[in-house]
């Protein structure tokens, strides 16, 4: 089984604000940045849509995924059972990101993912260049910025 390292971080200029993502993917010596921007969206759905990106990215099925973030709400929404739940109950209570995270769920059928959590802007190069990546992204700097058709109000 191939294995492929994902670092992601998401990025909100107010919540809700402009915002943007940014994700590095790693396998063996290949590298792959990516980021995108958004009018109007939060950061927790900046967040979830750098992991969405990142998947969406690999080519091949069956792959051993790691994915590294800074949110807590990511990671321990997956690693503790969180999702689950919220999927069984379909997100009742008023749970925010039904869009994405249902997105997210159908992509990692597909693979065999674990997240580790990473402190944020802190010593990790990679969490660090994702951020420069998310920051950039919200801020307009490389790509027009999108609408985030999921967010309300958009």
């Amino acid at each position: 089984m191939s294995a492929v390292t994902i670092y992601t971080d998401g990025s909100s200029r107010g919540n809700p604000g402009p915002g943007g993502y940014g994700v590095i993917l790693i396998s063996g010596h290949h590298r792959k940045e990516l980021s995108q921007g958004y009018k109007l969206t939060t950061n927790n759905r900046m967040e979830l849509m750098a992991v969405i990106a990142g998947l969406e990215a690999l080519k091949k099925e069956g792959l051993d995924v790691t994915i590294y973030s800074d949110s807590q709400y990511i990671v321990k929404a997956v690693e503790e059972g969180w999702l689950r739940n919220w999927i069984k109950t379909n997100f009742k209570g008023g749970k925010k990101n039904k869009d994405l995270w249902l997105h997210y769920h159908a992509l990692a059928q597909k693979q065999q993912i674990r997240f580790k959590w990473v402190r944020g802007h802190a010593d990790n190069p990679y969490n660090n260049r994702c951020d420069q990546l998310a920051t950039g992204a919200a801020d307009g700097l490389h790509h027009k910025l999108l609408e985030d058709e999921g967010y309300p109000g958009h």
